[in-house]
């Protein structure tokens, strides 16, 4: 009498692994069909995969508009052969005043009425040995001018070591009227996830993702999270953020102040979950293969 219950629950068990599997084997395609963005270095300067333009741009200056395809002149940034975390990377060799960037419209999927997103790349250096001083951003979503809405991931500059930060300023009239100061705010009263001592070194990469949510949404309820190798380092949430960008000036910007190696840059046009920050860390090969799924679809 009890064998056939035994048969029908051996079948389920079997039939949910099988579904538990296929889950997992699809994951990579679910994050295919999330990705906006992608530029590993290993075909190029441009991105691999883009929604947008997929040349990389130098500019003399921040407000570039005197953009041209292509790397700094003099060797201030150098696209390196097989010293990338997959394949090859980009080098910043020192502090300058160039500014390397993707353009933002359509590859960062900015939205007026509620924007959420996520990015991924890889970086090495030792921030107290190699960065001059200064605030350093490795990379910036900034648009016509910084205070109309901007997010950043940067090293601080008076501390040691230095802290790592992922931050969204909105637009700045809305949550600092009275223009003060980014280290005379208190970090609670930031927008910000602070790492005091962040793990970056010379001798391997590190992985930096962070999410963002509800950007424009008209609510209190923008969210921001950061991720390093993996892990969650922490979150703010319940902001409310407003972006006033002109998007036809938007960028992605590479390297501000930056003295080190970069690779595999990626923007995703949702929030990650954990599991899928962690399952990014583990891409044998990069993000390489999602871009690939997305270019299918």
């Amino acid at each position: 009498m009890n064998r056939p219950r035994i048969t029908w629950l051996a079948v389920a068990l079997i039939a949910a692994a099988a579904g538990c599997q296929t889950s997992n084997e699809g994951a990579p395609s679910v994050l295919g069909r999330a990705l906006l963005f992608h530029a590993s270095f290993d075909n190029g300067l441009d991105a691999d995969f883009a929604t947008g333009d997929p040349k990389l741009y130098t500019a003399p200056t921040g407000n570039r508009s005197q953009a041209r395809p292509g790397l700094p002149e003099s060797n201030l940034v150098v696209h390196a052969k097989g010293e990338g975390r997959f394949g090859d990377a980009l080098h910043f060799t020192t502090k300058m005043r160039p500014v390397v960037f993707f353009r933002g419209e359509q590859n960062l999927g900015y939205n007026t009425n509620g924007w959420s997103g996520a990015m991924s790349l890889w970086l090495r250096l030792n921030p107290d040995q190699d960065l001059k001083p200064g605030y350093c951003d490795p990379l910036q979503f900034v648009a016509q001018g910084w205070d109309e809405g901007n997010m950043f991931i940067e090293f601080s500059k008076d501390h040691t070591p230095r802290h790592f930060r992922y931050a969204i300023l909105p637009v700045k009239k809305t949550w600092n009227p009275d223009n003060r100061g980014w280290e005379a705010i208190p970090d609670r009263e930031r927008p910000m996830v602070p790492v005091y001592r962040p793990t970056f070194t010379h001798a391997s990469w590190t992985h930096v993702v962070f999410c963002f949510g509800n950007i424009n949404s008209g609510r209190k309820d923008g969210f921001g999270r950061l991720y390093l190798d993996g892990k969650e380092q922490g979150a703010f949430e319940n902001w409310p953020i407003v972006f006033n960008w002109d998007v036809s000036k938007s960028a992605l910007t590479l390297g501000l102040n930056y003295i080190g190696w970069m690779d595999d840059i990626a923007v995703f046009n949702r929030p990650l979950t954990a599991a899928e920050v962690s399952s990014i860390y583990e891409l044998k090969d990069g993000v390489r293969n999602l871009s690939l799924k997305a270019a299918k679809h």
